[in-house]
């Protein structure tokens, strides 16, 4: 086994995020509402003011957000940001960025749910179409995904958002080997190595100590459309 994590601390992941500042039918700039089921997500706001609005089994709050504000949520948060002026993130993300990989569910309303493959014609962002196209795409899916997510809000009861769950999990379900791998090579395998070196410690003894080692990177591409934003995004 390897005692030493080469990845960021914990198999975390981080992205840099300039939340959208595209008006929706509501009168509000920002990003496309959705919800992640395997992972935490916290925010590190950097710059500008918002918030970031959340709807759960407990209902619905608004976060305000600001320079030197450190906001996070577990899986199961349906959020939207709000950019009240030049908002920007910098996102933590668990499990070696399986938000940005995968897990997240835009709240589309119900007709877009019903498969993988119906769900991928409206929310997938044409890579190689040119910036105008990708744009158009990203706002289209974040303005469908609004229909859906004032549909939740409005509803009386449990009931709406419970299926909204259930219907969310069936989507997922067939990239869940391929979230587990990426779990077992990052937060568990971090996890395990901080095991070992405590062993090792507890006997008197530090071989992992030889390993340390610095690294640095630069983000892989910029200016990504994102659920929430424009996003930097590193390999890690």
């Amino acid at each position: 086994m390897n005692a030493t994590n080469t990845g960021l601390p914990g198999g975390v992941a981080i992205s840099h995020l300039s939340v959208y500042d595209w008006p929706a039918a509501d009168g509000v700039c920002g990003g496309t509402p959705h919800m992640h089921l395997a992972c935490s997500e916290a925010y590190v706001v950097t710059g500008g003011r918002g918030a970031v609005q959340t709807l759960t089994a407990s209902g619905y709050e608004v976060t305000p957000l600001q320079a030197g504000t450190v906001a996070w949520f577990t899986p199961g948060t349906i959020h939207r940001l709000v950019n009240e002026g030049d908002l920007r993130i910098t996102v933590l993300m668990q499990n070696s960025g399986l938000p940005e990989a995968g897990d997240a569910v835009l709240t589309l309303p119900p007709e877009y749910l019903t498969d993988p493959e119906t769900y991928a014609r409206v929310t997938a962002i044409p890579v190689d179409a040119p910036e105008e196209e990708q744009e158009r795409v990203a706002r289209a899916r974040r303005d469908l995904a609004l229909e859906g997510y004032r549909a939740l809000r409005e509803a009386k009861g449990p009931q709406a958002l419970a299926a909204f769950h259930r219907v969310a999990a069936a989507l997922v379900r067939p990239r869940i080997a391929e979230w587990r791998e990426r779990w077992r090579q990052g937060a568990e395998a971090s996890a395990a190595a901080t095991g070992a070196q405590l062993d090792w410690l507890e006997r008197g003894e530090s071989p992992h100590l030889a390993d340390a080692a610095v690294r640095s990177e630069q983000p892989a591409a910029r200016g990504k459309f994102g659920m929430c934003g424009r996003l930097d995004v590193y390999a890690n």
